[in-house]
């Protein structure tokens, strides 16, 4: 599985927040930044506002209300217990981005961690660390999260470790080789020659410069850490019933091919996500790009 080519030239250190002030308003004015910006806002304002949104409980059991079809009381249907699909729907974007957020972030940390130690390193370490992530690379990131579940057992946490365990080797392998080049640029190499130390240099010359490729990597991880969560969940691996998870919504409506909604609304709900995420991946990789900056 190689790392997707999303490199960022080297350029001489800027302050962190210049990065993200001139990152945030070159991806809000391409129409990829825009549209993923605001479907991830929106699904951000209804996970956190799930208990204000949601007409009915995402739990409760309505035996009176089983199947129905989407209506002005039931905005998207019900499912074979009479629950809201709108309302699970809803409370769902909590879990998915809550799994997602926490397995991207702990990915993150440790990759970047690992990659900057083993590219400024070099030598015996680097090798070590890299056929270590090339062993968890040789296995398709399911198959992997799979077999981490079966060891753990499933549940919520569980998940999120399985997921950041996927996505640590291609954050580490992103950030390795992006050190790899940078540490022979001329200021990095002059830092060393006036005595700068190994923790001053990467802080102040190797991270800044690394930082864009990191923020593209990890829209593109967004992505697919919520496919790998609604999979687990779709063959009950991951979330548990009866706490509302996309995933799984669909893997029960697949029972009720007559009741279409059922599995249509959660599937809909994944497909802009993931959507959202790949387009703000390539703006952010488009805003990041210095050659573009003269344009």
């Amino acid at each position: 599985m190689s790392t997707p080519n999303i490199a960022v030239s080297p350029v001489p250190v800027q302050p962190l927040t210049r990065l993200w002030v001139i990152l945030l308003r070159r991806v809000a004015t391409s129409w990829q930044g825009a549209f993923g910006l605001t479907v991830l806002a929106f699904t951000i304002v209804l996970a956190l506002g799930a208990n204000l949104i949601a007409p009915h409980s995402p739990i409760d059991i309505n035996m009176d209300a089983i199947l129905a079809a989407p209506s002005s009381a039931y905005w998207f249907g019900t499912d074979e217990l009479g629950r809201d699909i709108f309302s699970r729907v809803v409370f769902g974007a909590r879990i998915s981005l809550q799994i997602v957020l926490a397995a991207v972030g702990l990915a993150l940390l440790a990759g970047v961690t690992i990659g900057l130690l083993s590219g400024w390193l070099g030598g015996r370490w680097d090798t070590a660390i890299m056929r270590a992530m090339d062993a968890l690379l040789a296995f398709p990131f399911l198959v992997l999260a799979l077999a981490i579940i079966a060891i753990l057992g499933p549940d919520l946490t569980n998940a999120m470790l399985a997921i950041a365990i996927t996505k640590t080797p291609g954050f580490a392998r992103l950030v390795r080789s992006e050190v790899l080049t940078i540490k022979h640029v001329d200021f990095v190499k002059a830092s060393v020659a006036l005595g700068a130390t190994d923790l001053r240099i990467i802080v102040r010359h190797i991270w800044p410069n690394v930082a864009g490729s990191v923020i593209v990597f990890g829209s593109l991880a967004g992505s697919q850490a919520l496919v790998t969560e609604s999979a687990l969940s779709f063959l009950g691996l991951g979330v548990q019933p009866p706490t509302p998870s996309w995933g799984s919504m669909i893997a029960t409506g697949m029972d009720y091919s007559s009741s279409w909604w059922c599995s249509f609304f959660p599937g809909l709900a994944i497909f802009f996500v993931v959507l959202a995420f790949n387009l703000l991946g390539d703006a952010c990789r488009d805003a990041l790009d210095a050659r573009l900056g003269e344009h």
